[in-house]
C-alpha cells in the first residue's frame, strides 16, 4: 500500500496535461478522493468541457478555482508550461496548507525556479525543484526525476511513498533544473535539427538519399525512425517545448554564454507546435508532408 493511502494526505495537481495524467495513472489514485486537479484551461469555454471530461475519466475532480484544489493538500504538483510556472506559484502561495510540499515539475531556468521557491516559502510552503528527465510515457510515475532544494529529503520521502523514483541532485534550488536545461540544449536541439534537415530534404525530393547517407555515417541509429519520432514530439508538444527552450536560453545567458542554438530551437519548436497537428502514422514521409502542407500559405 502506498504511503499516500496510509496517511490520507491529499494531493493537488496544478495543471492537468500529459504529465499530470500519467503520474495520476501510475499512482493508481483515481477515484480515491484524495486527488484534486486545477487547470487554467477550465476558464476557457472552448476547452473546459474536454478538460472536465478527461479529469472525470481519470477519477478526479477538476475544480474551477485553485484555492479549492489546494485546500488541505499536503502535496502539490505544479505541472504547467514553463512560462506559467512562476505565475502558478504566485497564485497558489497564499492558499497553501502550512508546510505543504510544492513540487515544481516544470522545465524552467534555475533563476525562475529560485524566484518561485521564494514565493512558495513566503506562503509557508516547502519548495522542491523537480526535473522530469524523460517523456512520461510509458513509465508514468516511474519516469526518472531529479530533485533538489532545502526540502529535498522530505520531498524524496513523499515521492517514494507514491512509488516514484527520485534521484537527489543537491540541496539548492536550481541544481536539478540546471541539469535538465543543459540536457535540453541537446535533446530539443536535435529535434529542431531534424526538422530543418529532413523537411528541407523532403521538400527537395532527396530525403531518402540524405537518410541513407546519415545511416551509413552512423549505422547504430535508425535515422528514419528517430526522425519520425522527433517530428512527432514537435508536432504534439512543440509549443510547450518552445517555452522550455526559452527558459534554456535564459539559463545560458545567466551563465554568460550565447544562446544561439537554444533560441533557434525555440523558434522551430514553436513554429511546428503552432500548426496543431497530431502525430498521425509513425512514418517520416507522412509526418514531413503534413508539416510542409500545413506551412503553405492558404
Amino acid at each position: 500500500m502506498n504511503t499516500i493511502e496510509n496517511t490520507g494526505e491529499r494531493i493537488a495537481l496544478v495543471g492537468f496535461g500529459e504529465a499530470a495524467g500519467a503520474f495520476l495513472d501510475g499512482w493508481g489514485l483515481g477515484g480515491s478522493g484524495r486527488v484534486t486537479t486545477y487547470d487554467i484551461a477550465i476558464d476557457d469555454p472552448a476547452g473546459a468541457v474536454a478538460l472536465k471530461d478527461r479529469a472525470a475519466r481519470a477519477g478526479v475532480p477538476c475544480v474551477p478555482r485553485i484555492t479549492e484544489a489546494l485546500a488541505g493538500a499536503g502535496l502539490v504538483f505544479s505541472l504547467v508550461t514553463a512560462d506559467q510556472a512562476l505565475v502558478a506559484a504566485t497564485a497558489a502561495a497564499p492558499h497553501l496548507a502550512p508546510g505543504a510540499l510544492w513540487f515544481d515539475c516544470n522545465s524552467c531556468a534555475p533563476g525562475t525556479k529560485r524566484a518561485a521557491a521564494a514565493v512558495i516559502a513566503g506562503g509557508g510552503g516547502r519548495y522542491v525543484d523537480v526535473a522530469v528527465m524523460a517523456p512520461v510515457h510509458p513509465k508514468r510515475h516511474l519516469t526518472p526525476l531529479l530533485i533538489s532544494g532545502p526540502a529535498v529529503e522530505a520531498g524524496a520521502a513523499a515521492l517514494r511513498g507514491l512509488g516514484m523514483r527520485p534521484d537527489i541532485a543537491g540541496d539548492t534550488v536550481g541544481a536539478a533544473s540546471a541539469i535538465k536545461m543543459m540536457r535540453s540544449v541537446m535533446v530539443k536541439g536535435i529535434e529542431a535539427l531534424t526538422a530543418e534537415c529532413l523537411l528541407a530534404a523532403r521538400a527537395a525530393g532527396v530525403e531518402q538519399a540524405v537518410l541513407a547517407s546519415l545511416q551509413a555515417s552512423d549505422p547504430g541509429s535508425d535515422w528514419a525512425a528517430r526522425a519520425a519520432y522527433n517530428l512527432e514530439r514537435m508536432m504534439v508538444h512543440g509549443q510547450r517545448r518552445a517555452a522550455e527552450m526559452r527558459e534554456v536560453a535564459a539559463t545560458l545567458r545567466e551563465l554568460g554564454l550565447p544562446d544561439r542554438m537554444a533560441a533557434a530551437t525555440a523558434i522551430w519548436q514553436d513554429e511546428i507546435g503552432q500548426l496543431h497537428l497530431d502525430g498521425g502514422a509513425p512514418r517520416l514521409p507522412e509526418r514531413a508532408d503534413r508539416i510542409l502542407a500545413a506551412r503553405r500559405p492558404g
